[in-house]
């Protein structure tokens, strides 16, 4: 995976850089030290996953991250910051971010939070594959177009409940897509002939499912006990 660093405190990067490179697969691509400079070069680069400070002059790493992704939407970001402020951060996961890193930079907490947004792209790029071959082309007809965004919207939502690193977040996903594709009700679908399985796998398909549904719930639950005026963890309550 190839990286890219915003941080404006010149020792976080290089920090970062050390604990991302440890892993052979990876490669920091770019270093800025302040937002206009990132913003040009990921305009041009090739990059999939961008590590940003929350706290920057001139630029927000918020504001640097909504101009980012109407221009790449497919970038993945990890937000650095040593602000705990709930509404601050609430606005962060709204704007698309994956994950919090907080400083003083701890590297457990780096390597666990990389590995989580790389099974997430790895995640999304199966299920492509799976639209791809069971719907075709995305852009055919507007109807599809109404779908993805639905998917995304499903996608979105996952995230914000922190759900995406779990198992069952994939079971979940490409069982909306189904219900979307096949104007079905959950209890209409027949999983076993759907997935070709039997009662017993069907159990533990389940069983993926509730365990990333309760992880969803719990972080919901921990949500409105920080920030129990929050529009938007209300409106998912």
């Amino acid at each position: 995976m190839k990286f890219y660093i915003v941080d404006d405190d010149s020792s976080i990067p290089m920090m970062l850089r050390r604990i991302i490179e440890k892993d052979p697969q990876n490669d920091v691509v770019g270093i800025a030290h302040e937002a206009k400079k990132a913003l040009a070069d990921l305009t041009l680069m090739a990059v999939d996953i961008v590590l940003v400070d929350l706290l920057m002059p001139e630029i927000s790493g918020i504001e640097l991250i909504k101009q980012l992704k109407q221009r790449k939407p497919s970038l993945r970001f990890i937000m650095i910051s040593q602000v705990r402020d709930s509404e601050l951060r609430s606005e962060a996961y709204q704007t698309g971010i994956e994950f919090f890193i907080d400083k003083p930079i701890n590297v457990i907490e780096v390597k666990t939070v990389i590995e989580k947004v790389i099974q997430n792209i790895q995640m999304t790029e199966k299920l492509t594959h799976i639209q791809a071959l069971v719907g075709g082309s995305l852009t055919a007809e507007p109807v599809v177009d109404q779908r993805q965004k639905a998917k995304e919207r499903i996608l979105s939502i996952l995230r914000f409940l922190g759900m995406t690193s779990e198992a069952g977040s994939s079971d979940i996903l490409a069982i909306a897509q189904m219900m979307l594709e096949q104007h079905l009700t959950f209890r209409e679908i027949d999983f076993n002939k759907a997935y070709h399985i039997d009662d017993r796998e069907k159990k533990i398909l389940f069983q993926r499912i509730r365990r990333a549904i309760k992880t969803g719930l719990t972080n919901l639950a921990t949500l409105c006990m920080d920030d129990m005026d929050n529009e938007v963890v209300i409106e998912y309550a």
